[in-house]
């Protein structure tokens, strides 16, 4: 399902977000300090993040599902409903980087019992983003692109990937996944635990 924003006030995900973020930085007993030292992010931003002050980046997210030893699906997952064995395509969770014009959709429910997960991506023309590292270290991705372009870096390999191409790589270091149009980039991740 489509989150919208309420006017005038936070994204209800992004409130469900930061309170899950919150708690599992409560859980381990941590201060902001701790996670910011451990996360490199500000404690400032962590603080506004907890807050739904702002609406988290994907970056941002990958650097704390690094802290926390979690992909980003199962994340997410965390502040939606129960995951379902079968769930149709207007029930599927979409989440928006609007700041780097990223949209992610998780086409199938990641559960604890289980390794691997779909999500599609879309990226705008221009659009850039980068993971100075994943948030499991040796995840497999298997990068499907759909309709579009794709320029994928993972430890400092560059990779143009069109329609049609798969990539499939574990990933140790930084990734970047970039857009340089002139159309839409839409692709297929499957995520594999190592």
């Amino acid at each position: 399902m489509k989150h919208a924003v309420v006017a005038g006030g936070p994204d209800p995900v992004d409130v469900r977000l930061g309170a899950r973020l919150a708690a599992l930085r409560a859980e381990r007993g941590w201060s902001l300090g701790e996670v910011a030292e451990r996360s490199g992010v500000s404690k400032s931003t962590l603080s506004r993040a907890e807050r739904a002050e702002i609406s988290p980046t994907a970056a941002l997210l990958n650097r704390l599902c690094g802290v926390y030893g979690r992909t980003m699906s199962q994340l997410l997952s965390e502040v939606e409903s129960e995951p379902a064995l079968l769930v149709r395509a207007a029930e599927q969770p979409v989440w928006q980087d609007r700041a780097s014009g990223f949209v992610r959709r998780s086409v199938s429910p990641p559960h604890p019992g289980l390794r691997g997960e779909l999500v599609e991506g879309r990226l705008a023309p221009g659009a850039d983003i980068a993971y100075d590292r994943p948030p499991v270290p040796g995840l497999e991705q298997h990068i499907w692109v759909l309709a579009g372009a794709l320029d994928v870096t993972a430890q400092e390999t560059g990779h143009h990937l069109a329609a049609g191409d798969c990539l499939r790589l574990r990933v140790w270091g930084s990734t970047r996944f970039r857009c340089a149009g002139p159309d839409e980039a839409r692709y297929v991740l499957a995520v594999v635990l190592p």
